[in-house]
């Protein structure tokens, strides 16, 4: 495994293109796109103001920044550095901008969540679609990009609007069973789309393409409702995180529960394998020690390592008691996560905030537990191979995969504090965020 220096970045944007050649950042006003396997800088651009969002295009020509706070959005060309747009909302506002799956059209939310206004680069034309619906996440595309799905609020009644992306016209609309509509998202097959309540009440429903209702679930009545939801990448799950620290999973022939994985404090199965993260200071000999030490002694001196221990069972893992009278409690199944082979699902409990879970998808069991020294900020699958990446606002990542887990410190002088990662589309390489900086981690195809 192998780091990069350390380069400057704002607001944790730094994202790879689609076809994992490119590396965009962004320091400030500035946008940097960079060679991922040089490291070279490919080009600079300037934008009008401090850049609070970028996305690439799905054919990684293009690249998007959103300046939320003046109302504007510029494209910018990677073949054609002299070429460039701006779109300007003015009085109208802009919360949230994205691409169209063909990389040609940009979707930009007004203020108050008024409209969608949806821009052509090719044909400068403009369309506009109505109430959307301010909530988690109420545009998604299928994955084939042929389908774009909104969630609207209208005369206080939530509604879905489904688009055919290739001249936005309307295919179907229809009323939710819901009261206040949080999310939706297509299954990776683009047949069903799952729509979920808000937490005030644990209701998840899901639709064909043309608008039917195939099921309602439902796990419980008064308590507080669904946290989290993600699909296996096969459609054959859709797992269902809550507020009660359970994940239910569903299956795609019935729509109804297979099982519930429950996320207990005290792991006491034997067949479960905990790996718990311990520090230790390093060694020195007293005969290499001079003074004032070489900075590279000093820095060894100084700095802990870490690795993983497995734990004998039974083990009590740190759990937090959430505050009950305070919005927003800590408590239930916040992170969610297929493998790209569907043979795991990993989870974080986050009144058990240090752990992540491990499930054998295949035989419906626990299978690993991580015990972290600090809570869990993000994790991500390999999207070739069942690898688990992790960070914990330290200047370490953690890898998992079937074989085992390692604890990798990043080289470098100053405090890296690692909070978000992401992973290449080919797999061999990561880009690790920090709030001031962000480096690349380059890996063998067969790490650990």
């Amino acid at each position: 495994m192998n780091f990069s220096e350390l380069f400057k970045l704002s607001g944790l944007l730094g994202r790879f293109s689609p076809d994992g050649k490119s590396l965009a950042s962004c320091v400030q006003h500035r946008l940097v796109v960079r060679d991922v396997s040089s490291l070279q800088i490919r080009q600079i651009y300037a934008c009008l103001d401090q850049i609070q969002y970028i996305e690439w295009s799905s054919d990684s020509l293009f690249i998007l920044c959103a300046m939320y706070k003046r109302g504007i959005v510029q494209v910018w060309s990677l073949e054609q550095p002299d070429w460039h747009c701006k779109i300007d909302e003015g009085s109208a506002g802009l919360v949230a901008s994205c691409w169209s799956p063909d990389g040609r059209h940009i979707l930009n939310t007004t203020e108050f969540h008024l409209r969608i206004t949806v821009w052509s680069l090719c044909t400068k034309s403009v369309s506009y679609i109505k109430y959307p619906k301010a909530c988690h996440q109420g545009v998604v595309f299928t994955k084939d990009g042929r389908y774009m799905a909104v969630a609207e609020r209208r005369d206080c009644k939530d509604f879905i609007s489904i688009f055919v992306c290739s001249n936005w016209q309307l295919l179907r609309h229809f009323d939710t069973e819901t009261q206040d509509l949080f999310g939706i998202e297509w299954a990776p097959n683009g047949c069903v789309l799952a729509a979920w309540d808000s937490c005030l009440e644990y209701k998840l429903l899901l639709y064909s393409l043309d608008g039917r209702l195939l099921s309602s679930y439902r796990a419980y009545e008064w308590p507080l409702g669904i946290k989290s939801v993600a699909w296996s990448p096969s459609s054959q799950f859709l797992a269902i995180g809550s507020f009660d620290e359970k994940v239910r999973i569903l299956n795609h022939v019935t729509w109804k529960k297979i099982t519930e994985f429950e996320h207990p404090a005290t792991i006491s199965s034997k067949k479960t394998i905990v790996y718990k993260e311990v520090e230790k200071s390093p060694s020195v000999e007293t005969e290499r020690l001079s003074f004032p030490p070489t900075r590279e002694l000093a820095s060894s001196l100084f700095s802990t390592q870490s690795k993983y221990e497995i734990s004998q069972v039974p083990v009590s893992l740190q759990y937090i008691k959430p505050v009950a009278d305070r919005a927003n409690p800590k408590v239930g199944v916040g992170m969610l996560a297929f493998s790209a082979d569907n043979c795991f699902l990993a989870t974080k409990n986050d009144n058990i905030p240090n752990t992540v879970w491990i499930w054998d998808i295949r035989k419906l069991k626990l299978l690993v537990v991580l015990e972290q020294l600090c809570t869990i900020q993000c994790f991500q699958w390999d999207p070739r191979q069942p690898r688990l990446a992790l960070c914990t606002g330290n200047s370490r990542v953690y890898l998992w995969s079937p074989t085992g887990c390692m604890a990798v410190q990043v080289p470098g002088e100053g405090d890296f504090q690692i909070v978000s990662l992401s992973w290449n589309s080919s797999g061999d390489s990561m880009v690790l965020l920090s709030k001031e900086n962000f480096c690349l981690c380059y890996l063998e195809c067969e790490e650990i």
